[in-house]
């Protein structure tokens, strides 16, 4: 399929933003100060965002809490989210807006998890420190007003790499999570699929970044490693049930759409829904992409479902490949 005009301009726009001088390559820090300014987001508003800590093996893990409504006897659903960024860029306020519609529209608490970054902080600490939150509202559920078994978790590119990883992680260790949503995530570190070659520069996520980025959180690990490759894991029998959104025109599409295969055939009930003609980061961004707004309803109708709560379907126009 073409680009969507409205990748086009996103595109457009964010070819502008990125702009430096012939050569130049930026720092890890100058790209951390300009990412939060590159698309402001409406902020819906809730009746409680607040800033808390779980213990984690490097030190507290930052977690944005967000409530549509007080819990009440029983507690709710939690999702736990986690942002992308390459390992490298991200944190609680870039995905921000995101988790305030999701608990909204979802009526669960949502988790929004500040893990540690590499190159400061190399593998595995972001699996441990997603684990470490993970584990927590799964095992101390009154602490969090949660409705015991009712953990979900959830994330997007390398976010998604790490939801991944941390659902088998629940598997192993005893801990039953009711979903996984996969959105766009990395789950190879081979970076030799079609959709690599294909939309390896111009398409907003170039693949000589995101292979820096894999570097510095890899940081010598061995690449076929499930905790870096979920897509690697011998057996994925046993996951939780997933959603999994891929866009068409994204480096990391084919190993997205390899993962929901491979879960599919190991007996995890899983959808998997492609998006033609964006772009990577589509679903962050639904002031933008038309499509983005439409994968966020798609989500939640998910998330809702896999709670056991009713709600209406609406429409959505991606396309179904699973």
């Amino acid at each position: 399929m073409a680009l969507h005009p409205q990748t086009v301009r996103f595109l457009d726009v964010l070819a502008a933003w990125a702009a430096l001088p012939q050569g130049a390559e930026p720092t890890i820090e100058e790209t951390r100060a300009r990412l939060g300014s590159a698309f402001p987001a409406v902020r819906r508003e809730l009746p409680e965002v607040r800033d808390v800590a779980v213990p984690g093996p490097g030190g507290p893990v930052p977690v944005r809490l967000y409530r549509p409504a007080p819990p009440g006897e029983g507690g709710v659903p939690a999702i736990v989210y986690l942002h992308g960024g390459g390992w490298v860029l991200g944190g609680l306020d870039s995905v921000d807006a995101l988790c305030r519609e999701l608990a909204a529209r979802t009526g669960c608490a949502v988790l929004n998890v500040g893990y540690r970054l590499a190159p400061e902080h190399p593998f595995p600490a972001a699996v441990d420190d997603a684990w470490a939150v993970v584990a927590s509202v799964a095992r101390e559920p009154g602490r969090w007003g949660v409705r015991p078994g009712a953990v979900a978790v959830a994330g997007d590119s390398a976010g998604g790499n790490l939801a991944a990883v941390v659902a088998l992680l629940a598997r192993d260790r005893g801990v039953r999570l009711v979903h996984q949503l996969l959105v766009y995530p990395v789950t190879d570190m081979a970076m030799d699929t079609a959709s690599w070659r294909r939309y390896a520069t111009g398409y907003g996520l170039d693949a000589a970044a995101l292979a820096r980025f894999m570097a510095l959180y890899r940081d010598g690990a061995d690449p076929s490693d499930p905790r870096l490759a979920p897509l690697r894991a011998p057996d994925l029998a046993g996951a939780a049930p997933a959603t999994v959104i891929t866009a068409e025109c994204d480096i990391l599409r084919d190993e997205a759409e390899a993962y929901a295969r491979r879960l599919a055939e190991a007996g995890v009930p899983v959808e998997l829904r492609r998006y033609d003609g964006v772009v990577h980061a589509f679903f962050l961004l639904p002031e933008i992409f038309d499509a983005g707004a439409e994968a966020i309803d798609f989500a939640v109708r998910r998330l809702r479902a896999a709670f056991g709560e009713r709600t209406r379907e609406g429409a959505c126009h991606g396309r179904r490949t699973v």
